[in-house]
């Protein structure tokens, strides 16, 4: 969800099997750089291993630009990788958050396919995205402050997760702004 010059991403933290709980503690949201974060839902060995490809992609990118990667440029480049393996796809579901030049917030998801969705205010992925879309829809302003923007997508992570089975145990979301990232714990259904 982007705020005014800051942006936050928050996942639930249960790892299952179907309907069996396998650990409550699951880490969805990765650091790519310090300005740039990418959430993996799905199935979790292809989050991982898509993660370790990226983090390898972007150290390339990092030692030949000499510089870091820009968001729009990652996003393309998580596309072309899911893209490029269509015919035995990753089961993930990124969600790429970063601030780009003038720190101004960049969001985009996209299918296993890689086909991008951009958006100005929101993006929601897993297994509760449709609740996940209703909430975000009714609590969403925009040019919302971190403070607030903070209250906003923990109240819509909280209540669409407690209308899915699939998801719960808690919440992590991550602030960030151009000067500090703050990352937090939320307590929820634990069922």
């Amino acid at each position: 969800m982007v705020g005014k010059n800051c942006f936050a991403i928050a996942s639930d933290r249960r790892l299952g099997v179907q309907l069996q709980t396998v650990a409550t503690d699951f880490q969805r949201v990765f650091k790519i750089h310090d300005r740039l974060y990418i959430g993996l839902s799905g199935l979790a060995t292809d989050a991982q291993t898509m993660y370790q490809k990226l983090v390898f992609r972007h150290k390339l990118y990092q030692l030949r630009e000499e510089r870091d990667m820009k968001p729009q440029t990652f996003a393309s480049l998580v596309s072309a990788l899911l893209y490029e393996k269509r015919f035995g796809p990753f089961f993930c579901q990124p969600v790429i958050a970063g601030l780009g030049d003038n720190d101004e917030p960049f969001i985009c998801t996209m299918d296993c396919l890689g086909a991008k969705e951009l958006a100005k205010d929101f993006v929601v992925s897993g297994t509760a995205s449709e609740s996940l879309y209703g909430a975000c829809e009714s609590m969403y302003k925009p040019d919302m402050e971190p403070e607030e923007l903070f209250e906003t997508i923990s109240q819509a992570l909280l209540s669409s997760v407690d209308r899915d089975c699939l998801s719960g145990w808690g919440g992590y979301v991550l602030l960030v702004t151009p000067t500090e990232v703050q990352e937090k714990m939320l307590k929820g259904r634990m069922d």
